[in-house]
């Protein structure tokens, strides 16, 4: 059986989130109880633990008089009555555990309040366990709220869910409420410790320490990693470099730094580097977007006062700003990347590009391609000086355009003129299209035709997806104010 199943927690006392054990002392210490519970907070966290710690605390045999009420001394459960250990099996006919979103409809729940009518089979009280709520939809959560305004007095709720604002007001409101915050690395650490006394693992506090700190706050997850690492360590000792090296993560810290510092000297061709040798460790390109935000989400606070810093950031609060935007739709788009550095270069080029001009807004990744562009660059006027509007004869409102011919190309500056308003307005629609356009250059208009001259290979392929390319006729309809057949070039093609 894996960890995660094998070493839930049987106890109140087993359960390492602090906050809830107290919290469930607190409730059964009085011997009373409330008739509904609601569990918030994200997955992983033991809700569905709980609930079943619950169930077993409340019918446990040694607790139950002769008057069928629990005693008001008793509080955990023995898990060695016929109770207790047919609920830690998933077989104790009054425990009723319910998937919400398998079951979220009306008939089910009206399936619930009939059956919830009936004595316990065996048990001193019926216990409803329903997992993810919040996927019920709003005709059962109508039939829910009536049963639990009036509940037989031998039935409890207990109702778990990982999105709590989903759940009506009016449900919640008739529930204790009990909040699952994220487990803490001392947290994560207590919880592997018991895991590994029982396994017999042989395993450092550092090496510990290095899997909470992967785990997301879940104690779920950190089971799982735990049980990979052990795997992959066979009979020698979970060390921390182990860790590192079984998920890749090796110099993950000096390497954040690193790359924080390219994004503050705005060197593209640095944090690419970076970038490239992430992807060739087999970097978790997501887990290093985490730790990147971590490490921002602190230089915020240190400059808000919060925070005492050692060293103070040249990143204005403004810029620190722009950069979580943009690492949160690197982060968003990773999970669906062919390739997964990606979103994080196109981040590097997009903010290296701001507040940059001319031939240096270009990143140093395109070779030979990119001299050609800064050469015809310096022999070509810019738009804004070559293209000049007038109002067509037929409509006030309609533009036509007219081109001085240079005579060194038609290659534009890729930074003035309409080229800089068509990334202005492709960056109100998706930032990292917009960073791939300001590393290119455009040739005049012909015949409705306009030419984007990409600086790579890399570049042209990004650009030539649908997605892009609707984006850029969008934009570029708007700006130049006329349907234009646009094209991908690859510098040096021509």
């Amino acid at each position: 059986m894996v960890f995660y199943r094998k070493y839930r927690p049987q106890k109140i006392e087993d359960l390492d989130n602090q906050s809830v054990r107290e919290s469930l002392y607190s409730i059964f210490s009085k011997g009373s109880f409330v008739h509904a519970f609601l569990f918030t907070g994200p997955k992983g966290l033991g809700k569905t633990s709980t609930a079943r710690i619950i169930a077993k605390v409340i019918n446990c045999e040694k607790h139950i008089n002769l008057k069928g009420h629990r005693g008001e001394k008793e509080i955990e459960p023995c898990n060695k009555c016929e109770q207790c250990l047919s609920i830690a099996n998933g077989n104790n006919l009054d425990v009723i555990e319910i998937d919400g979103a398998s079951n979220r409809g009306i008939d089910e729940i009206r399936d619930l309040k009939e059956k919830i009518k009936l004595a316990p089979f065996k048990a001193a009280k019926k216990i409803y366990i329903i997992d993810e709520v919040h996927m019920l939809t709003t005709e059962a959560f109508n039939a829910l709220l009536k049963t639990l305004e009036e509940p037989p007095s031998h039935a409890v709720f207990i109702l778990c869910t990982t999105e709590q604002h989903k759940v009506p007001a009016t449900i919640a409101s008739r529930c204790f409420r009990i909040n699952f915050t994220r487990a803490t690395d001392d947290e994560l650490v207590h919880s592997l410790q018991r895991i590994v006394k029982a396994e017999e693992i042989k395993a450092d506090k550092e090496a510990l320490l290095e899997i909470a700190k992967l785990s997301d706050g879940s104690f779920r997850d950190g089971a799982k990693l735990l049980e990979e690492v052990a795997v992959f360590a066979g009979r020698k000792t979970i060390t921390a470099d182990l860790v590192n090296e079984k998920f890749n993560n090796s110099g993950i810290a000096d390497n954040v730094l690193k790359m924080l510092e390219a994004l503050t000297q705005k060197d593209a061709k640095k944090g690419i580097a970076i970038c490239k040798e992430l992807a060739n460790q087999g970097m978790d390109f997501k887990f290093f977007i985490e730790e990147l935000m971590n490490k921002l989400h602190l230089m915020l606070l240190q400059k808000v006062g919060v925070e005492k810093a050692e060293k103070e950031s040249t990143l204005e609060l403004s810029e620190i700003r722009k950069l979580f935007q943009l690492l949160t739709t690197a982060y968003l788009e990773t999970k669906s990347a062919v390739l997964l550095q990606m979103p994080l270069e196109l981040v590097v080029l997009e903010w290296a590009s701001e507040g940059s001009d001319g031939a240096s807004d270009l990143p140093h990744v395109a070779g030979d391609a990119q001299e050609k562009i800064i050469k015809t660059q310096s022999s070509t006027p810019s738009l804004s000086e070559s293209r000049q509007i007038k109002p067509d004869k037929n409509s006030s409102s309609a533009k036509t355009s007219t081109f001085n011919s240079p005579a060194n190309g038609q290659i534009s500056n890729a930074k003035n003129g309409e080229l800089n308003d068509l990334i202005n307005e492709v960056k109100l629609q998706n930032p990292l299209v917009a960073g791939l356009l300001r590393s290119c250059s455009i040739e005049e208009i012909k015949n409705s035709k306009l030419n984007i001259i990409a600086s790579s290979k890399f570049h042209k392929e990004k650009l030539e997806e649908q997605k892009a390319m609707n984006i850029l006729k969008d934009s570029a309809d708007k700006i130049f104010g006329e349907k234009l057949n646009i094209q991908i070039i690859l510098g040096g093609d021509k």
